[in-house]
């Protein structure tokens, strides 16, 4: 292969290179922006929950309600466990990988559910599974209805708030199943506590 031959190829490949470059690196990423923006533009901005006028997260990505110590602050409703680092973290999303008759799981399991009954005083056996074990993810953001409930009665407590005012604003944030027949109810950790420190002003 001559000098002339080598330099058209990669003459050829640059130019390529350039052209994809430009085609898929800006202006495809332009396009898929602009559509996000117009269909979509609170999920393309990265579903941000606003509170006070200030971002407080993504109703994507669940997060701890917990203080320096780790432990849960009663005016607040908690998410479930999350086996993501140390708790909720973005750049460690996995679960704990534990079966059904791992000692570790199970000693975990005990301790949430004895702690859980404890704060929300109720019954251990009637506590809900999603507030002793951690999603797939660790991120999950959503708790069951049931477990939501369970909370009233300590949120409104440690707020002042009558337990009727806080069931309606668990009631006001209970998303439905998706397309009405997939998956189960599910309520919005941060989108409810959110709306919970709008009520409390």
């Amino acid at each position: 292969m001559n000098l002339r031959s080598t330099l058209r190829q990669h003459g050829v490949a640059l130019r390529a290179m350039v052209v994809f470059t430009v085609v898929l690196g800006l202006l495809y990423t332009a396009v898929i922006t602009g559509i996000g923006q117009l269909v979509v533009p609170a999920r393309a901005d990265g579903s941000a929950v606003e509170a006070d006028g200030d971002v407080v997260g993504s109703s994507l990505i669940g997060q701890s309600f917990t203080d320096a110590d780790g432990a849960a602050l009663p005016e607040w409703f908690q998410s479930r466990p999350s086996a993501a680092g140390d708790g909720y973290d973005a750049a460690a999303s996995s679960g704990s990988n534990h079966g059904p008759e791992n000692e570790d799981l199970i000693e975990a399991v005990q301790e949430r559910r004895a702690a859980v009954a404890e704060s929300d005083g109720v019954d251990p056996a009637s506590v809900p599974v999603d507030a002793l074990t951690a999603s797939g993810s660790g991120l999950d953001p959503h708790i069951s209805p049931a477990y939501a409930l369970e909370q009233v009665d300590r949120v409104a407590t440690a707020r002042g708030l009558s337990a009727s005012d806080v069931e309606s604003l668990v009631d006001e944030h209970t998303q439905g199943r998706d397309l009405g027949y997939l998956g189960e109810p599910t309520v919005n950790v941060l989108e409810l506590n959110a709306a919970l420190a709008e009520r409390g002003r």
